[in-house]
């Protein structure tokens, strides 16, 4: 995958990112990546070939961060979530400058999961239950 600049984009930024990353992972791949909560099994898949690939946090920095702007996206376009900037507790707590606001107020940290997921693996840190359990979603959301 191309390189990108190493600084986290801010909220505004994230749809664009992920737009732009996704592009990139598929312009050689037919991946099934569509924004749908499905494809959230998909990115399982990815990160844990990173993790046997042997690739370490920062080798694999620039996939993990795309991949976190892809979930963090499908939760704004399937759940109703918007992206949003962290404030300075919610930076020390979640490790991320950036996350998504639910319908209900509540705040998660996709960048945060994608890592979880590199990092420790399992599945107790899928992406995809994530979504199976996520609280606060919109019950129908716009695309």
């Amino acid at each position: 995958m191309a390189e990108v600049d190493e600084r986290v984009p801010c909220a505004d930024e994230m749809r664009s990112y992920a737009a732009d990353f996704l592009a990139r992972a598929t312009a050689r791949n037919r991946l099934p990546l569509d924004y749908s909560e499905r494809s959230l099994r998909v990115v399982d898949f990815l990160i844990d070939g990173l993790r046997k690939g042997a690739a370490d946090r920062a080798g694999a920095r620039n996939a993990l961060l795309g991949l976190g702007a892809y979930v963090g996206e499908v939760l704004v376009r399937r759940a109703g979530a918007v992206w949003v900037d962290f404030d300075a507790d919610q930076r020390v707590y979640f490790g991320q400058p950036v996350g998504v606001r639910m319908p209900d107020g509540r705040v998660w940290n996709p960048l945060g999961k994608v890592l979880n997921r590199f990092e420790l693996g399992g599945a107790q840190e899928s992406l995809q239950t994530f979504w199976l359990t996520l609280h606060g979603r919109a019950r129908k959301a716009a695309v």
